[in-house]
């Protein structure tokens, strides 16, 4: 089978940063289903492993997490699942990713492709909703009000993949108010697109634009990006007892300054469930399910905003340099072998 892969951890601007190369077709047993893969999208957590992360000695290491594709075979535990089924998913982090024409997924993991969306419109989905998801509602539960707080979110980084479609749930699911942050005029008219009612420019101080809002202090911050530029606003505009999540990572975080107003600090990782093989691993695929739901019914939208085809190394670069240049909105997506 086709496959974009690398043997050495190397900045995107070498030649063999990411190579096009000939592997064996997986074959499906247990809990997986081998999936033919027609889109994938791109995401940091790939620029992050392509440069720091080596294979096994003399193995090829296969990026990508997110995918949609038809179900061509099915392991003899699997019962969620038939060979035609068009799903899409964000894989694993502790197995081989899904640049590949065939694809080995546990099928907990998996949902439903959207009826409604074209295969690359679905490919733009999974890795970002699932932690968009997991960490708005399971993390910090932003269906529980805080006392006295404003019942708003303000996130971080809005027009990028996690954020466009944070900003959207929020929106579908709840009445919170969304304060989303963005520096330049082509993404504030992005994040004003996808339903935030407030945008602020997180290249200034952003504690201050929230304050000249006049809605009162937010019970909820979503740091998607530059956590680490941002905690002190973060300490300064949140509600007290207020509930603080980030998905990025800060070299360090001083968490000192929300001791005050005891605010409760979140994590998330999607990968989770999956690398652990966590109690409540089939969350990932009935929540899924469930955006496939809100897609067809017209309450959520893709989040693409580019595509390039074929599926090649040639290609994946200049996926990954664009995610690099860190000024991308929505998400960037690939097509086809």
């Amino acid at each position: 089978m086709k496959a974009v892969a690398y043997k050495t951890a190397r900045s995107i601007d070498r030649e063999d940063a990411l190579q096009d190369v000939e592997l064996p077709r997986p074959t499906a047993a247990g809990r997986d289903i081998l999936v033919e893969v027609q889109a994938v999208s791109v995401n940091p957590v790939d620029t992050k492993i392509r440069k720091g992360v080596n294979p096994e000695q003399d193995q090829w290491k296969i990026l990508g997490w997110d995918a949609v594709g038809k179900v061509v075979e099915v392991g003899s535990d699997a019962k969620d699942f038939a060979i035609g089924d068009e799903v899409f998913y964000a894989g694993s982090l502790i197995r081989p990713g899904a640049n590949c024409q065939f694809h080995l997924v546990d099928e907990r993991i998996v949902g439903k492709k959207p009826k409604t969306l074209s295969n690359a419109e679905a490919a733009a989905l999974p890795l970002t909703a699932i932690t968009a998801w997991e960490m708005l509602f399971d993390r910090l539960d932003i269906r529980r009000p805080v006392p006295g707080a404003e019942n708003a979110v303000v996130i971080i980084g809005g027009a990028g993949g996690v954020g466009s479609i944070a900003i959207q749930l929020v929106r579908a699911l709840t009445d919170l108010t969304v304060i989303a942050t963005a520096s330049r005029p082509e993404t504030q008219d992005w994040v004003r697109e996808l339903g935030a009612h407030h945008v602020v420019d997180h290249s200034r101080p952003i504690a201050e634009q929230v304050a000249a809002l006049g809605i009162g202090a937010p019970a909820f911050v979503f740091s998607t990006t530059e956590t680490h530029r941002h905690l002190k606003e973060i300490s300064e505009l949140i509600s007290p007892q207020g509930r603080f999540g980030l998905i990025d990572d800060p070299e360090t975080l001083d968490v000192n300054g929300f001791k005050r107003k005891a605010v409760s600090i979140h994590w998330e990782l999607m990968f989770t469930r999956s690398m652990y093989e966590t109690a409540d691993i089939a969350e990932q695929g009935r929540l899924l399910n469930e955006v496939s739901r809100l897609v067809d019914e017209g309450r959520i939208r893709t989040t693409v905003t580019e595509t390039l085809s074929p599926i090649n190394a040639a290609n994946l670069k200049k996926a990954h340099l664009a995610i690099e240049s860190g000024k991308t909105k929505g998400k960037i997506v690939l097509e086809g072998f």
